[in-house]
C-alpha cells in the first residue's frame, strides 16, 4: 500500500512538473521542449530479510539549446541585412552623338589667298558630315579676262572638291593661280570643319 501511494505521487509529481514546463511556467529552454523530465526506475537493495523495494525517482532531463555564434558562419551564404538604404538614382546627362562623317556640320569661312591678280576667298557649307556647297567670298574680277577665266574654272573648281570631299583638286587648265588660291582658301575652311 506504501509503495501505491508512493508511485502515485511520484507520477502526479512527474506530470505536474511536465504540464508546468510545456504551458509556459518554467525557463524559455524548458518551454520548447514538451517533455522535460523522465522518470527513472531505480532498483534499490533491501536489508536481509525483506524483499526489494522499488523506488521511483523523477530526475530532469535536460533540454539542449540552441548555440548562437557571434562568428561568421562559413557556409558561403551571407545573412541579409534588416534593412537597406533606398538610394537615390542620379541623373547623367548623355554624351552628345558623335557626327558619323568626316567633317561638322557648318558653314566655315578658309582664309584669303593670293591668286595674283586678286584674292580667293572660299566657305565651305557641311551637311551630314559631308562638304554640300563651296562658295566663293572673294575672286579675280577686275579684269575682263580674269572674269572670263574664273566664270569658267570656279564651278569646275567646286564641283571637283566636292567630288573629292577635299581641297584635293587637280586645278583648271588656264586658272593656275586661281586654282591654287581655291587649293589653300578651301583647306583652310575644311580644318574648321575636321571632325578628329
Amino acid at each position: 500500500m506504501k509503495k501505491f501511494f508512493l508511485s502515485t505521487f511520484v507520477f502526479l509529481a512527474s506530470a505536474g512538473y511536465v504540464a508546468y514546463q510545456y504551458l509556459g511556467g518554467g525557463s524559455a529552454s524548458a518551454a520548447q521542449s514538451p517533455i522535460a523530465t523522465v522518470a527513472q526506475t531505480t532498483q534499490t537493495a533491501a536489508p536481509s530479510g525483506q524483499s526489494g523495494a522499488t523506488q521511483v525517482v523523477s530526475t530532469p532531463t535536460p533540454t539542449p539549446t540552441p548555440v548562437v555564434s557571434s562568428q561568421p558562419q562559413s557556409s558561403g551564404t551571407a545573412a541579409a541585412p534588416a534593412s537597406t538604404p533606398a538610394t537615390t538614382p542620379v541623373a547623367t546627362s548623355a554624351p552628345a552623338p558623335k557626327q558619323t562623317g568626316q567633317y561638322l556640320d557648318g558653314s566655315y569661312t578658309g582664309s584669303s589667298a593670293d591668286a595674283y591678280y586678286g584674292t580667293v576667298q572660299v566657305q565651305a557649307v557641311v551637311q551630314g558630315g559631308k562638304l554640300v556647297t563651296v562658295n566663293f567670298l572673294q575672286y579675280p574680277s577686275d579684269r575682263r579676262t580674269s572674269q572670263y577665266i574664273n566664270g569658267a574654272a570656279m564651278p569646275m573648281l567646286q564641283s571637283e572638291a566636292i567630288q573629292a570631299q577635299s581641297a584635293n583638286v587637280s586645278g583648271v587648265s588656264g586658272a593656275t593661280d586661281t586654282s591654287q588660291a581655291f587649293i589653300q582658301s578651301l583647306g583652310s575652311a575644311l580644318a574648321q570643319a575636321n571632325n578628329s
